[in-house]
């Protein structure tokens, strides 16, 4: 039995997104969405910007040269982000399996 109240991570498959990128959704409302990013070592998720997203990212595994808004920093296990409307970001995976926790208010309509 399925229930919208939980996510079972061993339940859900990843998304290939190519350039060895994968994502899985965890849940999400009209106003909150959390998805794990996935990365291969060198994978790049490319510098753009969202016209009506917040974002908050957290490193759970590896680690990612970001660049945020043209700061740059090396993040590490641990260590997250955030980014406001507008501002331009994108990060570079510096391990194998290195993965993100991404929230995004609202939620990303574009990726369901």
């Amino acid at each position: 039995m399925s229930s919208s109240f939980y996510f079972i991570d061993a339940d859900t498959p990843w998304t290939e997104l190519g350039g060895g990128i994968r994502r899985k959704i965890i849940g999400h409302t009209p106003d909150l969405m959390s998805v794990l990013v996935q990365f291969d070592k060198g994978a790049v998720g490319e510098p753009h910007l969202h016209e009506e997203h917040e974002q908050i990212a957290v490193v759970l595994a590896g680690s990612f040269d970001a660049d945020i808004g043209g700061e740059k920093r090396v993040l590490r296990t641990g260590d997250a982000y955030i980014v406001p409307k507008k501002v331009l970001h994108g990060v570079v995976a510096l391990e194998q399996g290195s993965v993100l926790l991404d929230q995004f208010s609202p939620r990303r309509d574009d990726f369901l």
